[in-house]
């Protein structure tokens, strides 16, 4: 492949909306996804003889079905950014994939990096999603710091 993939003029940078409306999908899914666990969770501390009556047990859950939830958020972005699609179920749904900006396939470690990049990108007042909108490569933030792009998957692979 050339030297750098956003030099050439077949690549099309995924815009802003489509990115939001892949995560909207991506939310959807995830939301679905971490209530099973959260219930399956509780299932497994209710066999285990676990009691959730007191105030500091209802607590300390809370917590862990947190980090579970998170845990899986981060395994879901990095693990299906990383595979062979280089997308999530949403950027599938809206015909994007995340590439390095050679346009090859993002390692696990880069997508991890992309994924924890998110919340500077949120903390900053969201601004670091704002970007995408206005930069020549259509990156936000957690893009430029993992070296990534979000690009329209060519017609013949969709």
């Amino acid at each position: 492949m050339s030297e750098n993939l956003t030099t050439e003029n077949t690549v099309q940078y995924a815009g802003f909306w489509r990115r939001f409306l892949a995560y909207i999908v991506d939310w959807a899914v995830l939301t679905v996804l971490g209530i099973f666990l959260v219930i399956g969770y509780s299932m497994f501390l209710a066999f285990m003889g676990n009691d959730l009556g007191d105030e500091a047990s209802v607590l300390m859950f809370q917590a862990q079905a947190k980090l579970l939830t998170f845990l899986m958020a981060w395994l879901y972005y990095a693990v299906m950014e990383s595979s062979a699609k280089q997308a999530t179920l949403g950027k599938l749904a809206l015909g994007i994939k995340v590439t390095s900006l050679q346009g090859e396939s993002i390692s696990f470690l880069r997508a991890s990096v992309r994924f924890f990049s998110k919340i500077l990108s949120a903390l900053l007042f969201f601004i670091g999603f704002i970007m995408i909108a206005f930069t020549e490569k259509k990156q936000g933030l957690h893009d430029m710091i993992a070296g990534a792009i979000v690009i329209k998957r060519e017609s013949s692979k969709a």
